[in-house]
């Protein structure tokens, strides 16, 4: 209640901890695109014996933040590389920057390459820095690729129940069930598996995960794809709006934007988009495909049980010939196109 009423009152004349989570995210040999937060907050500590009381108490604090604004965020890489940032006013910073020294032969066999972040801020005599340094790894795929592939999250791999009524099958779901107890759809792991490593049997293939939730529960989804053993992949998820925000919303949706990021990012290189027809994947992806024919190998949408919506994506669709659209029942129809286009 004292970091509330000092919020209220002022920001951050005095700081109790130092918590700064690395998101994980993607680059290139000589590119940094490194996202991260850094709050006055405790680690979050999800268990999977949680009863609901502790969910709910673990779900409020994941959005009970306390932003750090203007700190000051230091980089340090394998190589002797080092870069600087500054924290926004939600505590959000990023690392987008072109260096000279080549990352790549610092990455594990995957791609992956670990850095540290520094918290170079005003420190109080009580302020605990709760690790230091903060550690981090970003992903730079190997060249030689088969291709990657872009993921929706929401009712593609977990089932949120985003066209429930009211949304409260959504709400149950994402806010009073622990992470370890939400349940991927039948298949989903183990086709992303295969996709990693495609053809040759080598786990290269990059997988980007995509989501419009916002990145207060990043730690949470992170820990769902870990534990069920979905492949490592950069986590893309959106800064949370409330009805009083005042700034201004960007001209194209979330995920149109990422997905262009990634393909700017990547140019040599082909994708694969996974999406569900509950929401806007049908029109995004269809878009993204229209504006890349040559990049866009094949989308999969994942039918959700909403006929106006199923009906919206088939208009959407059935006249789409610029890249093949699939929509599947079950993760075995996606497994059994992509043997027979020869991606796995």
């Amino acid at each position: 209640m004292k970091k509330r009423l000092r919020k209220l009152a002022g920001r951050y004349k005095l700081i109790d901890q130092v918590l700064i989570t690395p998101y994980r995210s993607y680059g290139t040999h000589s590119h940094l695109y490194i996202k991260g937060r850094v709050l006055d907050n405790e680690p979050l500590k999800i268990t999977q014996d949680a009863n609901i009381f502790k969910t709910i108490k673990t779900t409020y604090k994941q959005f009970d933040t306390f932003e750090i604004p203007e700190a000051q965020i230091d980089l340090s890489l394998p190589g002797k590389v080092q870069a600087t940032t500054k924290s926004d006013d939600e505590g959000f910073f990023l690392f987008d920057d072109i260096i000279e020294t080549n990352l790549a032969e610092h990455a594990d066999e995957e791609g992956w390459l670990d850095y540290a972040v520094y918290y170079n801020g005003p420190l109080g005599k009580k302020t605990e820095l709760l690790e230091d340094p903060f550690k981090g790894d970003f992903l730079i795929p190997d060249p030689t690729a088969e291709y990657g592939v872009i993921s929706d999250i929401d009712d593609t791999i977990l089932h949120t129940g985003v066209t429930s009524f009211l949304k409260l099958r959504l709400l149950k779901n994402s806010l009073l069930t622990n992470a370890y107890n939400r349940i991927p759809l039948k298949g989903a792991a183990e086709f992303y598996q295969k996709l990693h490593t495609g053809r040759d049997g080598t786990p290269n293939n990059p997988i980007f995960y995509l989501s419009n939730s916002p990145w207060n529960l990043y730690e949470y989804l992170k820990l769902f794809l870990d534990h069920n053993a979905f492949p490592k992949g950069p986590i893309l998820l959106r800064k949370f709006r409330t009805p009083f925000d005042g700034s201004i919303k960007p001209e194209k949706p979330h995920k149109q934007k990422e997905i262009a990021n990634i393909l700017k990012t990547y140019p040599a290189m082909n994708f694969i988009l996974i999406g569900d027809s509950g929401e806007h994947d049908a029109s995004i992806y269809t878009e993204i495909a229209a504006q890349y024919p040559d990049r866009i190998l094949a989308i999969y949408l994942r039918s959700v049980k909403h006929k106006k919506q199923m009906n919206r994506v088939r208009s959407i669709i059935d006249n789409f010939e610029t890249t093949p659209v699939l929509m599947v029942e079950t993760s075995q129809e996606a497994v059994e196109h992509a043997r027979e286009h020869g991606f796995i």
